[in-house]
């Protein structure tokens, strides 16, 4: 079974142009496979970076303790979880 593909087009300078050409050559690869190589690699790194949780010291010690010494549900947490029981049928 064949994958789909879509088309992109962009606009650059010569000068642009020409380097991509340049370094796509210099790894034996087509213009359009390097350029298409170099922004998904760039499109996941970004997306990873993205997706990555970032904490203070400070606060990587109190999701720590919160997970490991969970405090009690208060009364809005012990509604909803009856709620959810009711719903649920649990």
């Amino acid at each position: 079974m064949a994958t789909a593909t879509a088309r992109f087009e962009a606009r650059m300078s010569q000068e642009v142009h020409m380097l991509l050409k340049r370094a796509a050559s210099l790894e034996g690869r087509s213009l359009s496979d390097f350029v298409v190589g170099a922004a998904l690699s760039a499109a996941r790194k970004t997306v990873e970076q993205n997706d990555i949780i970032r904490l203070s010291v400070n606060d990587q010690e109190l999701f720590a303790k919160a997970l490991i010494d969970p405090p009690e549900p208060n009364l809005a947490m012990q509604k909803a979880l009856a709620l959810s029981s009711q719903i649920l049928g649990e």
